[in-house]
């Protein structure tokens, strides 16, 4: 399996709006985030976790003809806003664009998207089928398995696909989800800042977990502009590194 990160950055991107910091300012390519998402590929199968705000610059930049399906995380904006561009995947496909998440980030998509749900919907939008997560699915030759994690006091998913594990805006892991975490070849962590914040793992609480879950290699996401990449990534022990925009991964 492929894993392409589309975007690695935080909600606001780096660089930030008007923002004149260092990292902000920064003319090294591994300090412009895009908001994160990832592609996963197999030899027979392409799904995108999370549809970002940045999502159609991302399937333009990484020259993506077609996608399988979408999964979702959670409801926030910088991870949903990007649905309505599925409408040139839909549209050559003939077909909807499956759509995985939970139930209550379907509700909130429905919200949030309520013209893809009308009755007499306008024409030229993106045509897309909702499917609940209730347990492990597949899509493909993909099998997915839902892990649940918490992001402040909101329960979200991370998901595992075999030795792989894609873990982003999370601030703590229960013992059971944990256990699902055991055994990786690659986790993918929240890593948003060096300070400590109400719904994200700081760069120092990652590697914790990274230590506690011993994966051969785990790449941090989800970065701010507090985090230099060449600085933080000497902060980072063997084995733990910050991801970054473009970075593609085999797995398995």
């Amino acid at each position: 399996m492929k894993v392409t990160f589309l975007g690695t950055g935080t909600s606001r991107g780096i660089p930030v709006i008007g923002c004149r910091c260092t990292v902000c300012r920064s003319g090294n390519p591994r300090n412009q985030r895009l908001r994160s998402s990832v592609l996963l590929q197999s030899q027979a199968t392409s799904v995108v976790i999370d549809t970002s705000v940045d999502f159609r610059t991302q399937m333009l930049r990484h020259d993506i003809p077609s996608i399988d399906a979408v999964i979702f995380t959670h409801s926030h904006a910088d991870h949903i806003l990007g649905l309505d561009d599925v409408y040139p995947f839909s549209a050559r496909s003939g077909k909807p664009m499956p759509v995985y998440a939970s139930a209550e980030t379907l509700e909130q998509i429905r919200i949030t998207f309520r013209y893809l749900f009308a009755e007499n919907p306008y024409p030229g939008i993106a045509e897309i089928e909702t499917r609940e997560i209730d347990g492990a699915f597949s899509i493909g030759d993909l099998t997915f398995e839902p892990i649940r994690i918490f992001h402040g006091s909101l329960p979200i998913l991370g998901f595992r696909v075999g030795d792989f594990a894609y873990v982003t805006d999370v601030n703590r892991i229960p013992d059971d989800s944990l256990e699902k975490l055991a055994g990786l070849d690659c986790l993918v962590i929240d890593g948003l800042r060096h300070r400590p914040h109400p719904a994200h793992y700081s760069l120092t609480e990652a590697t914790a977990v990274s230590r506690q879950l011993k994966p051969r290699r785990t790449y941090l996401i989800h970065m701010s502009h507090d985090v230099e990449h060449q600085e933080a990534s000497r902060l980072l022990p063997d084995g733990v590194a910050l991801a970054y925009d473009g970075l593609v991964l085999e797995i398995g």
